[in-house]
């Protein structure tokens, strides 16, 4: 699709509902990890109750594969708005039930098994959501401006984070402690169902994707899972390493470091909720910075920087973190800015490694299975491991590792900067470069002849 066709495209009001709706998402996982010690204690009494509340959050990323499998394939047969209209209505309505729901003391063990069956609801829906959400805002987006327009998903993302934190921030200063741990914080889940309404509402209202809209009217290759596992498993390996050092980075730094802070250096739960979310207000000035980058500098570039980085940061900035308060947010928002390089261009890189007809599934694929793996259980791993050998850099190497799998999986990523996402071939800018050099010199040999 040409960038003429793609600007005439409504931009705004898709960037809009598409960021709204991964804010939404995203919003319940900054509550669940800043009320970790409010759940802990309503939901998971007793000397394991943190492990339990790692648990809840690793086995909403359960379902999420299976949420893969079967939004995706329905986003590339049916079209991506009405698979991205579906999951926000479930998203939001789990996350609001969780604020209903009876707490241990009431309802004994029925309690935790409500709120896992819940959190299984959001993971079947998160399938669907992200990659639906990029893939979609991608394909709106000019070729030339892709990492800067697709940067505004990922604000999206940390504006839930951010919105999260600073909702259960308020309810923290409003209410105080002993109220938060009695009903308080049942309010900030409450949050979720205004917003997944407004979300629903701009993306009902949306058109279909150009790129999908040309794709559907013209004969194509067969679609589905058989044929992303059989055909492009290179694509699907690629983006799940990559994968491996995104979701480890994100949910290590961004969902369990209120947990950490608070049991390893004693930082009250407002003070770490507070550090967070001056971090993530950082982290969401420089995105669309970082995304206009990549435009310029290319998305292999910027992923080089940030895997390298973190890479070599994460134990120093962690060993920084023990000391104290101010110390645990300069290291924060170093490892932030870091990430930021390969957060900010995660909309515009991803979808790009598959064509139009199996990009909704084969991003779906490869990222929901490998964030179930990595990803989701990066906070349970942490606090289990530390739990067990006392080891409180453990996060740091697990950083470490994650994205030295993240340096192998970059190894194989394509160039994708500026070229366009329509079609049923593997975008490819080296290809593109190499064929307007062919062209060129043809023209060359025509003059000169």
């Amino acid at each position: 699709m040409s960038d003429q066709a793609s600007q005439s495209f409504p931009l705004r009001r898709s960037v809009a509902a598409s960021a709204l709706g991964n804010a939404t998402e995203w919003f319940d996982y900054g509550v669940y990890a800043a009320t970790a010690s409010y759940l802990t204690a309503a939901f998971f009494p007793g000397e394991l109750g943190t492990l339990g509340t790692m648990l809840g959050f690793a086995v909403s990323f359960v379902l999420r594969p299976l949420g893969g499998m079967v939004w995706g394939p329905l986003g590339d047969r049916v079209g991506r708005k009405a698979v991205l209209a579906a999951t926000i209505v479930l998203m939001s309505a789990a996350t609001g039930a969780i604020g209903l729901l009876p707490t241990h003391a009431t309802a004994g063990v029925l309690a935790p098994v409500l709120l896992i069956a819940l959190r299984m609801v959001q993971g079947f829906s998160t399938g669907g959501e992200y990659g639906g959400a990029a893939t979609y805002l991608a394909e709106c987006a000019p070729d030339r401006d892709r990492g800067f327009v697709g940067s505004f998903l990922e604000f999206g993302t940390v504006a839930g984070f951010v919105g999260g934190s600073a909702t259960v921030l308020a309810c923290q200063l409003t209410l105080g402690s002993d109220a938060m741990y009695d009903w308080g914080w049942r309010l900030p889940f409450l949050v979720a169902v205004p917003l997944g309404a407004t979300g629903w509402y701009l993306r009902a209202k949306l058109d279909e994707s150009p790129v999908f809209g040309e794709m559907d009217q013209q004969d194509h290759p067969p679609s589905g899972m058989r044929t992303v596992v059989t055909t492009y498993r290179r694509e699907v390996l690629t983006l799940a390493g990559l994968v491996v050092a995104l979701n480890v980075v994100n949910y290590t730094l961004l969902t369990y470091q209120p947990t950490y802070l608070q049991n390893t250096i004693g930082m009250t739960e407002s003070a770490a909720t507070t550090m967070m979310l001056v971090g993530q207000l950082v982290m969401m000035l420089v995105l669309p910075l970082f995304g206009r980058l990549s435009d310029r500098v290319g998305r292999r570039p910027m992923w080089l920087v940030s895997l390298v980085g973190l890479a070599l940061l994460a134990v120093p900035m962690y060993a920084l973190m023990g000391r104290g308060a101010a110390w645990a947010a300069v290291g924060f928002v170093v490892l932030g800015l870091f990430y930021v390089a390969q957060l900010s261009t995660i909309s515009s890189t991803f979808p790009a490694i598959f064509p139009t007809h199996v990009r909704y599934t084969g991003f779906a694929l490869g990222y929901n299975v490998s964030t179930a793996v990595f990803g989701g259980t990066a906070p349970l791993v942490n606090e289990a491991t530390i739990e067990a050998t006392g080891w409180v850099l453990f996060p740091a190497f697990y950083m470490v590792g994650a994205c030295l799998i993240g340096l192998i999986a970059w190894y194989f990523l394509r160039e994708t900067v500026g070229t366009s996402l329509g079609g049923t071939a593997v975008p490819d800018a080296g290809e593109m470069v190499g064929a307007r050099r062919a062209r060129d010199r043809g023209r060359a040999c025509r003059a000169s002849g």
